[in-house]
């Protein structure tokens, strides 16, 4: 860092950044493209701090008492520190810079003119809520990864990034530039929080960012997106155990899957019909008669098969049946709104009156319980008008104990899931949160690699820092840290570890396809920004799932190298679809494909046309092969029951037909010596039985016919044909 031609440059081999001293940032410069990356129509401070009110007494005489962001004017070079003076406040902000190879640090070390106060304020450090590490106007390229914080293209790639789960990074877009920042928030952290500066070529991007997690300790992301085992197809199950754990490794295989994602519920005591209520207790089932040494034999068994076990669990909930409710609630529950006792509250008192305004607090019927100490309340209805109260109140809710409670005595409204509302949350400010991630570190370390982290949305504000906060809380005490974890939610700094993303839920028969182009392949290219897969989703399996819906999935999917995940609700949930065999194989080629990365990038790119769909043949040679095929709309004269596509290839026209309920006979009006049928291609040859000019064939799993005549030709002659 030097002072050249009136202005400090910050550098090193992959960036120059230019600061006036006036605190502006001037110029970025990517070294390995020699482009200039900020917005010279966008010129702006690079630092700030934002208060929630004017604090000095001239500033509260003279402005509004509403918050207010104090822009940098001013900066001076102290040995590797930047002394940063704002408008109109009289105190600085002490900012160390770090030049390193592969970025840049900016690390807020101290106010170092605050700390005996300044004129009639004493303080320690000034009253800021917030102070910018850094901003940077970014021209916009030709991507933006919302979630790492980086724009690029091709040639270039600027991204802003935490060192920790303490800084706030975000962006905002303005005319022709994405304005990337970088906060020390307090009440989270401010002193030593520490941003990083990321400028390198595109392809280069990932190496720099990899050294800054070996450098800060940080969980190995670049090396997780790196895993030639992070695309692969998942077995999700909540019903897996020692008893049965050889038919689902057989069900898992026979899809070709290589993980299996077991739900929490599969290992420990949940009511059944009551989503998360036993969460926390994590208590073995009685199939596990020595816990942890049974679990672990069973993921032995697992891994021996030659898949990798992932552990699926919901960090943040609290079941409302566990033993943190009944018969005292523990008090790190998560308090949605704080109340304070204006009367004292006798045990046999329904009416609790408060000092606040109850205006805000919740009215659905699940969710109207209060917490005073150790017991729950539940309360009918509130007031808004003086004297505030709750009526209507049911004392040792939940079975909790009926205790008195002092005026004065503070508690309020507990935070309950939105989902069921059968589960509250964890205040993350509370040891509670490390105790459940004892409890959860005891069930992973007993063998699995991977983790889906259920329910991540579950805190309180500020959930940029809550929502990664709890969930690194608990992966970190793990003795293996996991290849890849999913969430439910993401925020920055989980983007360290959370190289799988999210998975999308469950979406219907009726709708599968429509769904999977609205939610999965319409965040896949944005994460791909991000340099991060999606997982196309928990697919449910009943009856209505047909070959051509995984094929559909798969495909999407296939298209931006990202998994797919199959839940087996129960050990027989296979067992009502009468197109299972078929259903199974088509998931086994997409899985081996993927594994064995069959299919070209152009293959790949190919797929990306929603509007076609693709089918995953196995050839007469015994090879993979890609094809497109069509729909006939109206097959058998509007029979939902027999399904078609057509399709071209090597000079002949081919239908791929199935019964979609179970077997039937199909009478085509054309004739048998025109056709071949077959289980698949160029393997077993099916009956044919020529009626006149008529063809009658049996149809039930799928299979393949074909002839010379067109394919438009072909389509309406299965349009004709008749199910019986």
């Amino acid at each position: 860092m030097k002072i050249e031609n009136g202005s400090i440059i910050i550098e090193n081999p992959h960036l120059k950044l230019t600061l006036g001293l006036d605190g502006k940032a001037y110029s970025l410069i990517c070294k390995d493209s020699g482009k200039e990356c900020i917005d010279q129509n966008e010129i702006m401070p690079a630092f700030s701090v934002t208060e929630d009110r004017p604090v000095n007494n001239e500033l509260k005489l003279a402005h509004p008492n509403k918050e207010m962001t104090f822009e940098a004017k001013s900066i001076r070079l102290e040995d590797n520190a930047l002394i940063i003076g704002f408008e109109l406040v009289r105190f600085f902000a002490k900012i160390e810079v770090e030049e390193r190879d592969e970025y840049v640090t900016f690390k807020l070390v101290d106010f170092p003119n605050a700390r005996a106060g300044i004129g009639n304020i004493d303080m320690d450090v000034p009253p800021v809520s917030a102070v910018r590490l850094l901003q940077l106007p970014i021209k916009k390229m030709t991507k933006f990864g919302d979630w790492l914080s980086v724009v690029h293209d091709d040639e270039t790639a600027v991204a802003l990034i935490a060192t920790s789960p303490y800084e706030t990074i975000t962006s905002h877009k303005q005319k022709d530039a994405i304005v990337l920042t970088a906060d020390a928030i307090c009440g989270v952290k401010t002193i030593g929080c520490t941003a990083a500066l990321v400028v390198n070529a595109e392809n280069k991007l990932l190496d720099s960012i990899d050294t800054l997690e070996v450098d800060f300790d940080l969980p190995r992301g670049v090396q997780s997106r790196r895993s030639e085992h992070l695309n692969r197809n998942i077995y999700w199950t909540a019903c897996v155990n020692p008893t049965n754990v050889d038919e689902h490794i057989k069900l898992a295989t026979a899809m070709g899957m290589k993980y299996m994602l077991i739900y929490y519920e599969a290992i420990t005591v949940e009511e059944p019909g009551y989503n998360y209520g036993r969460c926390g207790d994590y208590d073995y089932l009685p199939e596990y008669p020595e816990k942890e040494k049974s679990l672990k034999e069973m993921l032995d068994k697992i891994k021996a098969a030659g898949i990798t076990p992932g552990f699926h669990f919901l960090q943040t909930f609290i079941g409302l049946n566990s033993r943190y409710i009944s018969p005292v609630a523990d008090h790190r529950l998560l308090i949605k709104k704080h109340l304070t006792l204006s009367r004292p509250l006798g045990c046999d008192d329904t009416t609790i009156y408060v000092e606040e305004n109850p205006f805000e607090c919740p009215i659905h019927e699940k969710c109207r319980i209060l917490q005073f100490d150790g017991e729950l309340i539940h309360y009918d209805s509130f007031s808004t008008e003086p004297p505030y109260r709750f009526e209507g109140c049911k004392r040792g809710y939940l079975k909790t104990n009926v205790t008195s409670h002092d005026r004065g005595r503070i508690g309020g409204v507990l935070h309950i899931c939105e989902f069921s509302a059968t589960s509250v949350y964890i205040n993350p400010d509370s040891s509670l949160q490390d105790e459940i991630a004892e409890k959860l570190k005891s069930i992973y370390d007993q063998g699995f690699e991977f983790v889906y982290m259920d329910g991540s949305e579950g805190t309180c504000a500020p959930y940029n820092f809550n929502v990664s906060y709890a969930q690194y809380r608990v992966i970190k005490t793990f003795n293996k840290f996991p290849l890849f974890c999913e969430g439910a939610a993401k925020s920055h700094f989980g983007w360290h570890y959370m190289s799988g993303g999210n998975a999308f839920d469950v979406f219907q028969a009726n709708v599968f396809k429509a769904k999977m182009v609205e939610h999965p392949f319409e965040e896949a290219p944005r994460m791909a920004e991000d340099f991060t897969r999606v997982n196309f989703g928990w697919w449910t399996y009943n009856p209505q799932m047909m070959p051509d819906h995984y094929e559909y999935g798969n495909a999407l999917a296939v298209s931006w190298n990202c998994p797919v995940t199959l839940q087996a609700f129960s050990l027989h949930f296979h067992e009502s679809n009468p197109r299972t065999k078929d259903n199974f194989e088509v998931m086994r080629r997409w899985s081996e494909a993927r594994e064995k990365n069959i299919l070209t990038e152009e293959e790949k790119l190919s797929l990306r046309n929603t509007d076609q769909e693709h089918i995953l043949l196995i050839n007469e040679k015994g090879e993979y092969e890609l094809a497109e095929y069509n729909r006939v709309e109206g097959a058998a004269n509007g029979n939902e029951d027999l399904t078609a596509y057509t399709m071209t290839r090597n000079g002949k026209t081919y239908a791929v037909i199935w019964h979609t309920k179970g077997q039937g006979e199909l009478t085509l009006p054309l004739d048998a010596d025109k056709l071949t049928y077959e289980a698949e291609l160029g393997g077993e040859k099916l009956p044919l039985i020529k009626d006149g000019a008529k063809t009658k064939l049996a149809v039930s799993d799928r299979a393949y016919l074909s002839t010379d005549i067109s394919e438009a030709e072909l389509a309406e002659i299965i349009k004709k044909s008749v199910l019986a």
